[in-house]
């Protein structure tokens, strides 16, 4: 079973759901459990599930190579490619590697073959094991533009048998919807306050319309207005959890500790979502095989 969490703004308590979850499905050792960090850009799971023996892979896509001896410069590959990530200048083939998508184009539309394929590295993807975790991490490269090569190749070394949950990026872009494909259930997170509010309804959109099953969790409880809770209310979302605006939650996540194993309180609270979100994955399930 996969579980996601997503918010759709940064700094909104998204690592420390997801990292205390995986922590609490963990303990109630109903089978393995893998947490995977998919905000490749600015991965920190790691600082709350370090890993011991971590592997590194590194992840490839591939790029245009233009053989100069066969290419006459008749443009048919610039036409083809809708990301501006090969030209023609002065009768001479241009490429620009990291616009690249990887579609293949130029190379079958090349009327001369003289367009091959090559590798070309983007990121790595880190897999270790924390105090019984399994963990999987990517880590774009330093001036790479395109995530979702290295997020395809976290959820690619997922174990199909775990219970999984995928620690996503912030927003609503591209890189969140690779996430969040083909999971099981979707938990955003969301702050009451009006920017909390405002990125809520965005990442509320976007779930429905890769018709995902979700709920909302509600976290620093008790801060800002009521807009999430009456837009909650309004649209037939579910309040999964409630974590308070505590300031011993802030002082043990700031040095990397996790909240379900300081506090018995939030202990439960996790343990009330871990079943919640089951639950509600399973119905979704059974919904749709009915369906």
């Amino acid at each position: 079973m996969k579980l996601a969490v997503a918010s759709g703004k940064g700094g909104t308590g998204k690592t420390l759901t997801a990292t205390n979850l995986a922590v609490t499905l963990q303990l109630l050792g109903e089978q393995p459990v893998t947490y995977a960090d998919c905000d490749v850009e600015a991965p920190n799971g790691h600082l709350f599930l370090p890993p011991g023996h971590v592997e590194e892979t590194t992840v490839h896509t591939t790029v245009p190579q233009i053989d100069e001896a066969r290419c006459d410069g008749c443009g048919e590959c610039a036409k083809i490619c809708a990301y501006g990530a090969i030209v023609v200048l002065r009768g001479k083939v241009k490429t620009f590697p990291e616009l690249c998508n990887a579609c293949g184009g130029c190379s079958l539309v090349c009327p001369r073959r003289a367009i091959t394929e090559v590798p070309r590295g983007v990121g790595v993807v880190k897999t270790g094991n924390a105090g019984g975790i399994n963990t999987i991490a990517g880590l774009l490269d330093i001036g790479e533009a395109r995530a979702i090569p290295v997020i395809k190749a976290v959820k690619r070394n997922i174990d199909l048998f775990d219970f999984t949950v995928l620690d996503a990026p912030p927003g609503t872009s591209c890189p969140v919807i690779e996430t969040i494909r083909g999971v099981d259930y979707l938990l955003l997170v969301a702050e009451p306050t009006p920017f909390g509010f405002n990125d809520l309804e965005l990442a509320v959109e976007l779930a429905r319309e890769m018709r995902l099953p979700f709920g909302v969790v509600l976290n620093r409880d008790g801060i800002g207005d009521s807009a999430v809770e009456r837009f909650c209310e309004r649209e037939g979302i579910e309040i999964t959890a409630r974590i308070p605006d505590d300031r011993a939650i802030a002082e043990v996540y700031s040095r990397g500790g996790l909240i379900v194993e300081e506090f018995a309180r939030y202990r439960d609270l996790f343990t009330d979502l871990a079943h919640l979100s089951i639950a509600r994955a399973e119905e979704a399930h059974m919904a749709g095989g009915a369906a």
